[in-house]
Order: C-alpha cells, then sequence, then structure tokens
C-alpha cells in the first residue's frame, strides 16, 4: 500500500543504510546487509518506505523501482546508475548538492586549520545556493521556479565556468580532486532541480528519515533474522510514515494494533495507514 502510495507521485527520494543480520543464509555474520529507504508521495499523503534486502546491488532499486515515473533524487552511489541511465524507465535522476557540499568540507579539513584553498571558493559558492533557498523555501512551487531560474541558473554558471577551470589543476586523487570529480560526474543531475519548484535542493529528507535508525541500531547493533530484519522494515515506515503527518509514534501504533484486527476488508485496513486515520490521537 506505501508502495503504490509514493509511485503515485512523480517524485520520489531513495537512500540506503547498512544493517548486520547473524541468521542470513550463505553469509557470514559480520558480513552487510541493506536497509533501502524511499520517501515521497503526494502532497499531504507522503510516505516513508523501508525494505530489507541482503545486497546493496543495483537489482534492489530496479525491483523497487518497477513501474515508477518521475524524479528520483538520489547521492551519487553508482548502483541507481542502471536505472536511471535507462531511458525506457522515464526515471529522471536528481542529484543532492548537500553530498556534493560535503565532499569539499572534507577538502577543507584536510588542508588545515586555519588555511584557505579552493575548497573554499567551493563551499562559498554552494552557500549561495542554499541562501536562496532558504529565502524561498515557503514560496508556491512555480514562484520558486521562477526564481530559481532567475537567480539559481547564474550561480549554477559560475560554479561550473570555476568547476571547468579548477578540475584540471588539482591531483584527481586527493581530497579536493575527489571532490571536484563527483561535482563534475553529478553536474547534470544537480542542476535539474532549478527546473521544478517542487523539487529539492538536496536528499536530506530522506536522511532525515534514515537517521532514526542509524541511531537506533548503535543500540541493537543487529537483526537476529531476515525475518526480523523485514519486520524492522515494516514497523519503522510506519513510525516515520505517521511523524511526517503529525502522528505521535506510540499513539498511532497502539491505534493501528487496536483495530487491525477488526478489519474485514482492504479499505478498513486503508483507513489506518498514516494520512487517512481520521483520529487526532488525542493529539
Amino acid at each position: 500500500m506505501i508502495q503504490e502510495q509514493l509511485h503515485s507521485y512523480d517524485i520520489l527520494q531513495m537512500d540506503e543504510t547498512k544493517i548486520q543480520v547473524l541468521k542470513e543464509p550463505g553469509k557470514a555474520a559480520q558480513t552487510d546487509s541493506y536497509m533501502w529507504v524511499q520517501q515521497g508521495g503526494p502532497p499531504g499523503k507522503s510516505a516513508v518506505l523501508y525494505h530489507y534486502a541482503p545486497s546493496r546491488g543495483s537489482t534492489v532499486p530496479a525491483a523497487l523501482l518497477k513501474g515508477y515515473r518521475g524524479y528520483l533524487q538520489t547521492d551519487g552511489y553508482a548502483g541507481y546508475s542502471p536505472v536511471l541511465d535507462d531511458k525506457e524507465k522515464n526515471i529522471v535522476g536528481l542529484g543532492c548538492w548537500a553530498h556534493a557540499r560535503r565532499k569539499f568540507i572534507d577538502a577543507q579539513k584536510a588542508t588545515g586549520k586555519g588555511k584557505r584553498s579552493r575548497a573554499d571558493t567551493a563551499i562559498h559558492l554552494i552557500g549561495k545556493l542554499y541562501k536562496l533557498e532558504k529565502q524561498i523555501r515557503h514560496l508556491p512551487a512555480e514562484e520558486k521556479t521562477r526564481i530559481r531560474q532567475e537567480r539559481a541558473k547564474p550561480q549554477l554558471e559560475k560554479i561550473k565556468s570555476w568547476l571547468d577551470e579548477t578540475l584540471p589543476k588539482v591531483v584527481p586523487k586527493s581530497t579536493l580532486g575527489k571532490a571536484l570529480h563527483y561535482l563534475a560526474g553529478q553536474w547534470k543531475r544537480l542542476t535539474i532541480y532549478i527546473e521544478d519548484g517542487r523539487l529539492e535542493i538536496d536528499n536530506n529528507g530522506i536522511e532525515r528519515a534514515i537517521r532514526p535508525f542509524a541511531v537506533g541500531r548503535k543500540n541493537w547493533l543487529f537483526a537476529n533474522s531476515q525475518a526480523g530484519a523485514k519486520a524492522s522494515a515494516t514497523l519503522y515506515s510506519l513510525i516515520e510514515t505517521a511523524k511526517l503527518h503529525g502522528h505521535e509514534p506510540y499513539r498511532y501504533l497502539r491505534q493501528v494494533f487496536t483495530e487491525l484486527p477488526k478489519a474485514q476488508s482492504v479499505e478498513e485496513i486503508e483507513r489506518l495507514l498514516p494520512w487517512n486515520l481520521a483520529c487526532a490521537l488525542g493529539e
């Protein structure tokens, strides 16, 4: 149901994070498995969906995105490339400026405290894009599109000119060189957001959805079995989606577990989804 909700809208964010599963067939207990997370859905009916998979391979996003058409915002992980590069799938890849900026921050740290470098220039240039986004955050999508075309587009052109000039002058394997090559490789996807005011400049929304799982993982450390990992995926999906709609997670789950056994039809089950739940749960 949540997957259908996500695919009913043409904007989707996606990311993945590690999970250790002790009793996973054919794998050592220390081997990494993954939680793949999607966030999207129509305005007012947004959702988060966790999906457990034993692999980080490209077959996982290919399966999860089957039938989806629209924008897909991710980091630069190559596992998404087969989906994004397949024109028949009609999925438009959207980059993440936060990831690009972090790589320059790493390069800035590698330069040494108090020393200025080309990384500082990149951070300053990217910062102007974010300053504009802060100013227009609450505007209607059409107005955001217009302002981005007027003000973000020229700034992107400045960044591209600086990138083209700087890239040949930096050792590719240096921290700064890696940041520059990431920026160059992602450039087309990083500039698409100015075409539609509904789009985000970065993937931070999906990272916020993943963060509770990453924090929890430090405490519970691992899942015992695949069944446990799948159960965790279901619970995190419900909890994070409930939070998007203003529900207090414990109260929401209590109501779901109380009402679900009474449900006699698909319609009655769908009424318990976070965006459909009429009861404000006392909040």
